[in-house]
């Protein structure tokens, strides 16, 4: 999670869509918690919501309650779309970008930042759904090749 963190940081921050950017967090949590085998999905989110909140200029704990949110629908996603897979995973992207957008709308407006919602829906939210839409399939492989390395499916003789 370090790792993600600072490449989120470091790299990712640096390669906007007008003023929106890639989550490769939020995405290889909903990656992730979409693996079948994988049962500490909440505690990865609790991990990177902390990280998150320890860097971020966002208000604090609000990173942690949105990963914590998106990491439930993917769950809930993965339960109920389980035979489609990138499907889930491009839901829970888009559901996932939106929802914590607009919670970082709200702490910020909580926190007495004036913010336009047109403007912040069409030059942050949006753009940061579609960047995060791109990267989502690419990660859902890397993530997915991880989960079955950590989980090797048990072969029965």
């Amino acid at each position: 999670m370090i790792v993600l963190l600072i490449i989120q940081s470091v790299v990712i921050s640096r390669l906007p869509l007008l003023h929106g950017t890639a989550d490769i967090v939020l995405l290889v949590l909903v990656a992730w918690a979409l693996q079948e085998k994988v049962k500490h999905a909440w505690g990865w989110a609790l991990i990177a919501g902390l990280m998150v909140s320890l860097v971020s200029a966002m208000p604090y704990f609000s990173p942690l309650i949105g990963y914590l949110l998106i990491v439930g629908i993917a769950r809930i996603l993965q339960r109920h779309v389980w035979q489609m897979p990138i499907l889930a995973m491009f839901v829970a992207t888009v559901g996932g970008t939106l929802v914590q957008n607009v919670l970082y709308y709200l702490a910020l407006q909580i926190h007495g930042t004036p913010l336009p919602l047109n403007e912040s829906l069409s030059l942050i939210i949006l753009p940061s759904a579609l960047l995060n839409l791109l990267l989502s399939l690419p990660v859902y492989a890397l993530v997915s090749d991880l989960a079955n390395w950590v989980y090797p499916v048990e072969v029965e003789i």
